[in-house]
């Protein structure tokens, strides 16, 4: 008698594995797993008989979709930074060496993040609150705000970013230049807010 007990636990993969790509929210993982899904349905086609389907799955279906949803997952990359908008909540008015270097400091954060390929997204926000609760309803991934001119000193001003994603925190802080001042913020996870 012969055992092909294997081609039913091979079979029985399958919709495992096509779930766990639905349900991932991972794009990374959810590539990886796609390539397993895509790897295990050419086995089964190269061990029932049909090996064209199963080149064809191998080429086609794992390689080509993998590399056209990694270009597609990479491109699609944006980082969100909630700004403060100009002549709001009673600041002062900003004079063009604070505007300019607000200018450079955007400029500064855009190089770091173009070399990764992750475009930078400016959000505008009117209050401080406002900002504040959209970095923590994981809204923005970081927020950007000046902090109050000691004594009118004329000097520029020194930004504050609160950054919510580690990696993102890692990064601005061995490339960017001075005049920020990072602050990694350890936003409750969406289970706690249940």
């Amino acid at each position: 008698m012969n055992d092909n007990s294997y081609i039913y636990v091979l079979v029985a993969l399958l919709p495992l594995a096509a779930c766990m790509v639905v349900f991932q929210v991972n794009p990374y993982h959810a590539l990886l797993l796609r390539g397993v899904l895509g790897a295990i349905a050419a086995l089964v086609y190269a061990i029932l008989g049909a090996a064209d389907v199963a080149l064809t799955e191998a080429l086609m279906g794992t390689l080509l979709a993998i590399t056209l949803y990694a270009v597609t997952v990479r491109s699609s990359l944006v980082l969100r930074l909630g700004v403060i908008e100009e002549g709001t909540e009673g600041d002062a008015i900003p004079n063009d060496k604070t505007a300019r270097h607000f200018k450079q400091l955007i400029d500064d954060i855009r190089r770091v993040f173009q070399k990764r390929h992750v475009r930078l997204e400016l959000v505008s926000y009117a209050t401080t609150q406002a900002l504040q609760r959209a970095l923590m309803e994981k809204e923005v991934h970081a927020a950007c705000a000046p902090q109050d001119q000691l004594e009118h000193s004329g000097e520029a001003q020194v930004y504050n970013t609160a950054i919510r994603v580690r990696r993102v925190y890692d990064i601005m802080q061995t490339e960017l230049s001075p005049g920020t001042t990072l602050i990694y913020v350890n936003t409750p996870d969406a289970e706690d807010k249940h």
